[in-house]
């Protein structure tokens, strides 16, 4: 069975302990659940009976391309104009609950694993029909020579199939929502699942940087020098460049959702 892990909310008791593993260092944050409270949630313009947990956003030596919000939108609640940012595409990927997601003047319902990509300019609104939990990733669309922006859609996880990484005999595999070969994406957010005792068996070092939230399971994953146990609703933002790597211990299967920036030149100038 498939499982998504939303945040706790709430407020610990007082008898509760201080100590967090939370952590924010000069090439990667790491944000356990229990850092996703009540009280640390924003209220947007235009969305009703709606908080977000924002994990993510451009922010220098942080967060360079990307925000990423935690979205729980109460029963009737949602926007008919969410979108406050006429160059933003977003994805948005539901955790819990249902929902109408409006796009282009067609409805599609919406479900836990039911995933949507909204092109820069689209003409969306999103009312949630039960209590609702989604992930929402906002990036500004980077134009490039003989590229018009993707087109929207909707789909959903059960319609696609893991894609082994190669010589892994599946123990590590990612489900696509956007073939790589379409070039006028600009970032992709996917799942990636390991087996138990799946791993990368090398630091990865990219240009990308990444965002992570934990679906399901446990696992150890590098940061940079760091070895972090991580769990269901953990959140780690790691900076272009940061060393990574991870080892799935079990004792089910370990997923997680990722964004990363694609397919385009760094800028040579600071922006």
């Amino acid at each position: 069975m498939t499982g998504y892990a939303t945040p706790p909310g709430g407020l610990p008791p007082q008898n509760a302990a201080a100590e967090t593993r939370a952590v924010f260092t000069e090439s990667y944050a790491f944000l356990p659940a229990s850092t996703m409270r009540g009280i640390t949630t924003s209220r947007l313009p235009g969305w009703e009976a709606t908080e977000a947990w924002i994990i993510a956003r451009p922010l220098s030596g942080f967060a360079e391309t990307f925000a990423h919000y935690l979205m729980e939108t109460g029963a009737g609640g949602g926007s008919t104009a969410p979108e406050p940012d006429p160059g933003a595409e977003g994805v948005l990927f539901v955790t819990a609950g249902t929902g109408r997601l409006t796009l282009g003047g067609s409805d599609r319902a919406l479900r836990a694993g039911s995933y949507a990509y909204l092109p820069p300019g689209a003409d969306w609104a999103l009312r949630a029909e039960s209590a609702l939990s989604f992930h929402w990733i906002r990036k500004s669309w980077e134009a490039a020579p003989g590229l018009a922006p993707p087109g929207a859609f909707v789909t959903h996880e059960d319609d696609h199939e893991p894609v082994p990484m190669p010589d892994t005999d599946g123990a590590w595999a990612t489900k696509r929502f956007v073939d790589p070969g379409e070039i006028a994406h600009d970032m992709h957010v996917n799942i990636v699942e390991f087996r138990p005792g799946g791993l990368i068996p090398f630091p990865e070092t990219h240009v990308m940087e990444h965002g992570l939230y934990v679906l399901e399971g446990k696992a150890v994953y590098r940061l940079n020098r760091d070895w972090v146990e991580v769990g269901p609703g953990d959140y780690m933002w790691l900076r272009a460049f940061c060393p990574q790597s991870c080892y799935a211990g079990g004792p089910g299967r370990f997923r997680y959702l990722l964004y990363k920036d694609v397919n385009r030149h760094p800028a040579l100038r600071l922006r």
